[in-house]
């Protein structure tokens, strides 16, 4: 397993992955794809994707953007098939210390109230709650009521 920075030409895969992992978690929530390759090439632009790969397959992403001595992370996604083997951890290890050595002292995320497994991996990780969202983006069309939770951890 390798992990590194992605480039522009990574895009594709990153979309396939990031949409396989959403459909799985969140079929019950949303009824589309979570992004499109044009937001991940824009998304490229403004900050970083972590990406890990298998014998040269992109097997999970996650998206870093420096923000002064604050970073946000979001959009972590493994590939289903190799979902509960660690490789979320991996990802959010990277992350945590590809933003720590950038200068940035806290990391931000958000993360939807009605995923019941979030909060438990990201307390563990050592996130602490900070706010909510709310309402959920209309454009997302939710099949529940939803908002997002803003979570937080304080970096070395």
């Amino acid at each position: 397993m390798q992990l590194r920075l992605a480039e522009i030409g990574d895009a594709g895969p990153i979309t396939r992955v990031i949409n396989a992992a959403f459909k799985q978690a969140e079929s019950f929530l949303i009824d589309r794809d979570r992004i499109d390759e044009s937001s991940v090439r824009a998304l490229l632009e403004k900050g970083n994707f972590l990406v890990a790969e298998d014998q040269g397959v992109l097997v999970g992403c996650v998206y870093v953007e420096l923000r002064d001595e604050r970073a946000y992370l979001g959009l972590l996604a493994v590939d289903p098939q190799r979902q509960k083997a660690g490789l979320g951890s991996k990802l959010m290890d990277a992350a945590e210390e590809f933003c720590a050595k950038a200068g940035c002292r806290f990391m931000d995320l958000r993360i939807v109230n009605v995923r019941r497994e979030l909060p438990a991996f990201y307390h563990r990780r050592g996130y602490v709650e900070t706010g909510t969202t709310v309402p959920f983006p209309p454009e997302l069309k939710p099949k529940v009521p939803c908002h997002f939770v803003e979570m937080s951890k304080r970096l070395a």
